[in-house]
């Protein structure tokens, strides 16, 4: 018997749980935990699998996640809260004695910055404890590492620059909408950009940097340099790199309505008074726009994510691209999902796999670019991500 405990029941866990069901051999027991059961009732509904066990837990109570964990016995909690949640789930994981699995890094709730400081900081109490996590194993971070360690793997012997882009060609016809928790998703937009080169960090005013690409499946989109976590750790991971860069596509109207937010100050994380009470407008805007999970039957068009990269091999310049195209349609078809939770919780539940198996195993804290990149880059073909390569 093998369990796994999927916390957080949004969009992306949401996919975890269909795909997991996909693949009774290697999942043959799941368990949905939410802040909210209604949305574990709706998921397990949804895969259609009595067996399922759904349960209630608070994730920033690190007490009752252990007491959840030790009801159950996973053997890998998986965890798709916020990321404000990350370091709880992974206390409750030290102390049970239970693998840890997520899909993005660790972020204060009361500061917009991320990184993975945090996290790294627990790789000695992992090991010592005998037990594994594996941080950001979705698309972006996640597949994107991968892609990178697949190219160095077979196509590199050094990777030189790299470019990771990530164009949403989506319309799911909303005024203004993000695809993602609205909090998190402009957390992370408003922030300066940054990027690695020349062995130091770099940064830039935010969304200040764009530059036009054409994507496959996707067409020609404006694309500007944000931060993003993946870029911290390939640069640790393959220290050759000279200059790693992340850019995403936003349309013009998307912008515009962010624009306005910000000016009126709607985008703030520092609390205000009304009324008597004390809020955080961004949590208030994110309470007034679109769920996330609510826009997969409206969304019609394609993603296009992957990694144009540059080095070496028998020291020869090299440029090769590697990517996913995924549609919106067809993932709602499948799992009553937009692409971009299926393109985050199809790899976390392949590296869920991964672990179970056996075949990507260790005791601490690590990234997915540290393990063999084939048989996870063999499961996105399998289970709905194939992935396409270019030389140039």
């Amino acid at each position: 018997m093998r369990t796994v405990l999927i916390i957080g029941m949004g969009g992306v866990g949401s996919v975890v749980a269909h795909k997991c069901h996909q693949v009774p051999d290697v999942f043959t027991k799941i368990v949905l935990a939410s802040r909210r059961l209604e949305s574990c009732k709706h998921v397990k509904a949804q895969v259609g699998n009595p067996e399922i066990d759904i349960a209630q837990v608070d994730a920033d109570n690190t007490h009752e996640v252990v007491a959840l964990i030790r009801k159950y016995q996973p053997q890998l909690v998986v965890n798709t809260a916020l990321p404000y949640q990350d370091l709880s789930i992974m206390e409750a994981c030290l102390e049970t004695g239970v693998d840890y699995l997520d899909t993005a890094n660790y972020e204060p709730p009361n500061e917009a910055k991320f990184e993975y400081k945090w996290q790294w900081d627990y790789h000695d109490r992992f090991k010592e404890k005998g037990i594994m996590a594996l941080l950001g194993c979705g698309f972006d971070p996640g597949v994107t590492n991968i892609f990178a360690a697949y190219a160095k793997k077979h196509h590199f012997d050094e990777l030189h620059y790299i470019d990771i882009m990530d164009a949403n060609g989506g319309d799911h016809g909303q005024p203004f909408a993000t695809n993602f928790n609205p909090e998190i998703n402009i957390r992370e937009i408003t922030q300066r950009g940054k990027y690695y080169e020349a062995g130091e960090w770099k940064t830039t005013d935010p969304l200040s940097v764009h530059k036009p690409f054409d994507f496959p499946g996707v067409g020609e989109r404006e694309m500007y340099l944000m931060y993003h976590e993946e870029m911290e750790s390939l640069v640790q991971n393959f220290p050759e790199i000279k200059r790693i860069r992340f850019w995403m596509t936003f349309s013009e109207q998307y912008l515009t309505h962010l624009r306005v937010l910000q000016n009126v100050g709607m985008t703030s994380i520092e609390p205000v008074e009304y009324e008597g009470h004390s809020i955080v407008p961004l949590k208030f805007l994110k309470a007034v726009l679109p769920e996330p999970s609510s826009l997969g039957s409206k969304t019609k068009g394609k993603t296009c994510i992957g990694d144009m990269i540059e080095g070496t091999k028998g020291g020869q310049p090299r440029k090769y691209y590697i990517y996913n195209i995924c549609d919106h349609e067809a993932c709602y078809e499948e799992v009553g999902s937009q692409a971009i939770s299926y393109t985050t919780g199809v790899p976390a539940m392949i590296g869920s796999k991964m672990l179970l198996e056996g075949l990507w195993r260790g005791q601490g804290v690590f990234n997915v670019e540290e393990f063999d990149p084939d048989p996870f880059m063999e499961d996105l073909k399998r289970y709905g991500l194939p992935w396409e390569e270019q030389f140039l």
